[in-house]
């Protein structure tokens, strides 16, 4: 699907697209006579190659086969799926296995993936007994394998993933300055038409509303949020979120209503919002300081509201301000 709108002598389109349960959407600014459908239909090929790589949901995906092989047995994967995995065991052990790709077991027993919650899964994706995968792969030219059993779930990264495949493919069409996304997770291309700064909301962690807690604008950056108020089971009287523990193999206890991190990369920032998400307020500040990350903290108050815990210098100097529209 494609909008076009005239702003200052340029043409403004809106182009979007199915993926990975979402869409994606891409903004930009072209001259007159600009055809934008052969640039949309490389944006959705661009998605749909990050989807048959890594989704769960696709039994014939490159993941699944690559999480059915025997341990010990190397298996050529596609270059995305391969940066994908290197980036994702970089940032476990960064984060000392707090983002773990490995997940993929609890993640579905707990009904998070294609299957059904199932209690006897669920007894036994907890008794299990763990190591993250960033010990338990290792990687050659072009293949990887396994050196144990290994269930991988790639949800805390691919849709970062997919946005940096839509800002690349913006960028190879001659697009200089745009914002692309996947279901939040932004990146900003440059300075709009007006030479001013992308608009993109940090949203209020609440399940029954979309508002904007705060307003960031960025340029040739990324951001990414990982919540507890969007997906999320009801469990024993209980909200349980998708985000898993991996120490547990359960959903999170007690975690902050919400983490947004602003990197370079959009991958990056959506396992490092996964993995501060995991860590909590005290433990994820400390090692966003360490790291130098730019993220903020949405931790809810005893009131029902949210308190916020602004970390780098992004965040700092102000950079999220009051409330405003999601982007303009």
């Amino acid at each position: 699907m494609s909008k076009t709108f005239i702003e200052g002598g340029l043409i403004r389109h809106a182009l979007n697209g199915p993926t990975m349960g979402t869409r994606w959407t891409a903004v930009f600014h072209a001259e007159r006579g600009f055809d934008a459908e052969p640039l949309r239909q490389a944006l959705q090929a661009a998605v749909d190659e990050v989807d048959n790589q890594m989704s769960a949901w696709k039994p014939a995906s490159d993941m699944n086969r690559l999480s059915a092989a025997p341990a010990g047995e190397w298996l050529e994967v596609p270059r995305h799926l391969l940066a994908v995995l290197r980036l994702g065991v970089e940032i476990g052990q960064a984060s000392g296995g707090a983002f773990d790709i490995g997940l993929g077991d609890a993640v579905s027993a707990w009904g998070f993936g294609p299957d059904t919650a199932s209690a006897a899964r669920i007894r036994a994706a907890r008794v299990a007994r763990r190591r993250p995968a960033h010990e338990l792969l290792e990687f050659g030219e072009g293949r990887v394998r396994k050196l144990a059993r290994l269930v991988l779930d790639l949800n805390g990264i691919a849709k970062g993933y997919g946005v940096d495949r839509l800002s690349e493919t913006l960028k190879h069409a001659g697009i200089a300055s745009g914002l692309v996304g996947i279901d939040g997770e932004m990146r900003a291309l440059g300075l709009r038409s007006d030479d001013t700064p992308w608009a993109i909301a940090v949203e209020t962690p609440d399940p029954a509303r979309r508002a904007a807690h705060a307003v960031l604008e960025l340029e040739d950056a990324a951001v990414a949020t990982s919540g507890d108020y969007r997906h999320w089971i009801e469990a024993g009287g209980r909200r349980l979120s998708h985000t898993m523990d991996p120490r547990r193999g359960a959903p999170l206890e007690n975690s902050p209503a919400s983490v947004t991190v602003v990197a370079e990369r959009c991958a990056a920032a959506d396992a490092w919002a996964t993995a501060l998400m995991v860590l909590g307020p005290e433990r994820g500040a400390a090692l966003a300081k360490q790291r130098g990350l730019d993220a903020l903290f949405l931790v809810r108050d005893s009131r029902g509201g949210a308190e916020d815990l602004p970390l780098g210098k992004l965040f700092a100097a102000g950079g999220a301000d009051a409330a405003g529209p999601e982007c303009r």
